[in-house]
């Protein structure tokens, strides 16, 4: 099982705002969420005089620093996108050149946003045209202009199509690939990006390789293992090679013998856990279920994970102590995909230990620890962690890991201060590296790539166009990059296809040694081990993954070619479902059935169930709450649940501030809360944070945590009550349309 929380790598860094000029936010609160973020969000509006816009269905700390604040109802963040991009379209806001130059299939896009016009987004976004207009007037005016989000985008039944479209609206302004532009996603810890680069995904490879039998051979060889006995530790050849279990679906191959048929003919029957707050997950009772039906379940936390509160298992339920952050040291990489060092501050504290003590441990009493190492060095000859963090460096040569070595971050973490935060450039003996060596860092001497896709900018100093990587050409039309674009001081004018072995000579203009070619034979830039490509490459200016036009249709393994509205599962609105109906149902996603045409249509949900739940985080707690709840000092800031409503719900209730009330979900859970009389929501809707855990439908489980562990600050999990649903590409929880009753308590 493993995280399939996408978010996508950020194209710019949180410095790159200084030099925004405007800023939309979407989907995303870094005033509670991102308070780091958030300062550099400020500085690009002090400094820069950068307009800040904000799209959020709920008045956040966020949209109080915004000089442009649009509510729009949760799920239709496509429809005001295309609305913002029709008005774009129709007064010649777009970039014509760089859509020319570096953009396939804009026609489409230009040809869906029709229908979309103000008073239609009105229709159905519940946002007043006038301010619509307004804001793609402020944001199209405003160059360059910065794209923000965060989960509010992506925990959606359609949040890849949010992002895609988001994604889409930049190109077409020609924001991506510009300093102060980009598309950037806000990731709520310090080593997500990180943790998706090496694996930590149920449907990709470390690097993001795929799982096709050449993948696992090229990795067979970097970690120094036969690859039949890899394919050995599978069932077989065909569950090697496809989607694991997701973590917001894995309760789904634990509950339903149905999903068996997928994993081997079997449901699953244990759960490792580490370091994962699993209670998040959209209707948690399923997870409830799953812990207690499973043969074995193991946690691995500093503090205790609040799902082994959750669950009602009483044997085979492990909670290992774990190391946490200052008690051991590795590489972390950033939301701008920059590394840094982490170094130890102390030892760990009484029995905890290290995650990779912990898991060293496992492998040698399962068998394999050998084979877990081989990539570092020969039985216990290597040093943690300066091997790992080299050995990822050498195989990860998708994103241009290569130049990412422990001896240069080390060093950087040492001089932190001579880098410039704007810029991340460097100074003194840094001046040719930008601080993290952001990948792509093509090699040991290449300056990391804080901007991606930036043409302003040779390749040796971080430029690149597109890449290279869905075909040459679509229905006769070309998909390289017009003649005429192309990164600063390169060998070739235009487009090009991702360097190999068989057109290294062509493309760069140079001839391969008998020795070189006997190298590089069969090989091409991301399975290279002896660097002979990705050298002559840099070389001749070239980008070694080519240099291409960004797309804008799909045309495979994508439900929706190009982004559409589609209502949500459980729509407040439906009216609108017959015109913009939700996916058909999906046999094995990520190992399961889900059900999404027929979820929409089992019953009018909002008849039941006519209050839209707006979720979200507060500043005081973290993720789950599990760590910050136990401190007393943050418990008392934010000490326990509630539910925001507006004045005239509350009174349309009978429900006074302060007062408990109930809250029932479409899935059968229910919460007891206290109610928060705001006018932050809209008088339909309900905001209900996700930092809380410890009660279960008016039970108050402290029993259940072991001596001395309990926290401060304890409340219902609002995952309780949040509707059934997920991303129909990448099976990422929808928490963010979900309907919900209230009745006072």
């Amino acid at each position: 099982m493993a995280n399939t929380f996408g978010y996508g790598a950020m194209t710019n860094h949180l410095g790159d705002m200084h030099k925004s000029k405007a800023i939309i936010i979407i989907g995303a609160n870094p005033a509670d969420n991102h308070p780091v973020a958030m300062q550099h969000i400020l500085k690009g509006k002090e400094q820069n005089g950068a307009k800040i816009i904000v799209v959020d269905p709920r008045y956040t700390k966020t949209a109080a620093k915004s000089d442009l604040y649009c509510r729009i109802r949760t799920g239709t963040d496509i429809a005001f996108l295309y609305g913002m991009i029709r008005l774009i379209k129709i007064n010649n806001w777009y970039d014509k050149k760089y859509l020319n130059d570096r953009v396939y299939g804009v026609e489409e896009i230009f040809k869906e946003c029709e229908q979309y016009t103000p008073e239609h987004v009105e229709h159905i976004t519940g946002l007043p045209k006038e301010t619509l207009i307004q804001a793609a007037t402020l944001y199209a005016s405003s160059k360059p202009g910065c794209l923000i989000w965060n989960q509010g985008w992506t925990q959606h039944t359609i949040g890849s199509s949010n992002t895609r479209l988001g994604s889409i609206m930049q190109l077409i302004l020609g924001n991506v690939g510009k300093a102060g532009g980009g598309c950037n996603i806000l990731r709520g810890h310090d080593n997500v990006q990180g943790g998706t680069d090496i694996g930590c995904l149920s449907d990709t490879l470390p690097g993001y390789y795929g799982l096709a039998e050449g993948s696992w051979k090229y990795f067979a060889r970097q970690w120094k293992v036969d690859y039949e006995w890899l394919k050995g530790r599978f069932k077989s050849k065909e569950l090697m090679e496809s989607k694991g279990n997701s973590l917001s679906l894995f309760a789904d191959g634990v509950l339903k013998e149905e999903n068996a048929q997928y994993n081997g003919g079997s449901t699953i029957k244990a759960l490792v856990c580490i370091g994962n707050g699993i209670s998040t997950v959209t209707d948690v009772k399923r997870i409830k279920d799953a812990l207690d039906k499973l043969d074995l379940v193991v946690f691995i936390d500093p503090y205790v994970n609040d799902a082994a509160v959750i669950t009602s298992r009483t044997d085979n339920l492990f909670l290992l102590p774990a190391a946490s952050q200052v008690e051991t040291s590795g590489t972390v990489v950033n939301t701008g995909r920059s590394a840094q060092w982490r170094t130890k501050v102390v030892e760990p504290l009484f029995e905890a230990r290290t995650d990779h003590e912990i898991l060293f441990d496992f492998a040698k009493r399962m068998g394999f620890y050998n084979e877990l190492v081989a990539g570092m060095g020969k039985g216990d000859n290597f040093q943690w962690p300066e091997d790992a963090t080299n050995e990822i460096a050498r195989a990860l040569k998708t994103i241009g890991m290569t130049g990412v070595t422990a001896e240069r971050i080390k060093k950087q973490q040492e001089s932190w201060h001579l880098f410039n935060p704007t810029t991340l450039l460097g100074t003194g003996e840094f001046s040719k590296e930008y601080y993290g060596l952001p990948w792509p860092c093509w090699s040991v001497t290449h300056p990391g790539s804080p901007v991606l896709y930036n043409t302003d900018l040779p390749v040796s100093q971080g430029g690149m166009g597109f890449r290279a990587n869905f075909g040459l050409e679509r229905d006769g039309v070309s998909l390289l990059a017009a003649n005429g674009s192309y990164p600063k001081d390169s060998k070739i004018k235009g487009g090009y296809a991702e360097i190999t072995a068989d057109n290294i000579e062509a493309l760069a203009g140079i001839k391969l040694t008998e020795k070189e070619k006997e190298l590089v034979k069969g090989t091409n830039w991301k399975t290279d081990d002896s660097g002979i490509l990705v050298k002559y490459a840099l070389e001749a200016g070239l980008v070694p993954y080519g240099n291409a036009k960004a797309r804008t249709i799909v045309w495979s393994g994508f439900i929706d070619p190009i982004p559409k509205h589609r209502e949500p599962l459980h729509s407040f609105r439906p009216d609108l479902i017959d015109k913009y109906p939700a996916s058909d149902d999906k046999k094995n996603h990520f190992r399961v059935n889900l059900p999404y045409r027929s979820r929409q249509t089992q019953q009018t949900w909002v008849n039941d169930y006519p209050i839209n739940i707006v979720s979200g985080r507060v500043v005081e707690h973290m993720g789950t709450g599990t760590e910050t709840r136990s401190s007393k000092y943050l418990a008392e800031l934010s000490p326990e649940m509630y539910g925001e409503i507006h004045p005239n719900l509350a009174a349309k209730l009978g429900i006074k501030n302060g007062e408990m009330m109930w809250v029932y979900g479409t899935n059968g859970g229910k919460i007891k809360i206290k109610c928060k009389v705001s006018l932050r929501v809209n008088d339909t809707s309900v905001f209900l944070p996700q930092n809380f855990s410890g009660w279960w439908s008016g039970e108050n489980l402290l029993y259940r945590y072991p001596e001395g562990t309990q926290p401060y600050a304890m409340g219902e999990n609002s995952t309780q009550v949040t509707s059934y649903g997920f991303d129909q590409q990448t099976a990422c929880p929808e928490t963010k349309c979900s309907l919900v009753r209230i009745e006072k308590a």
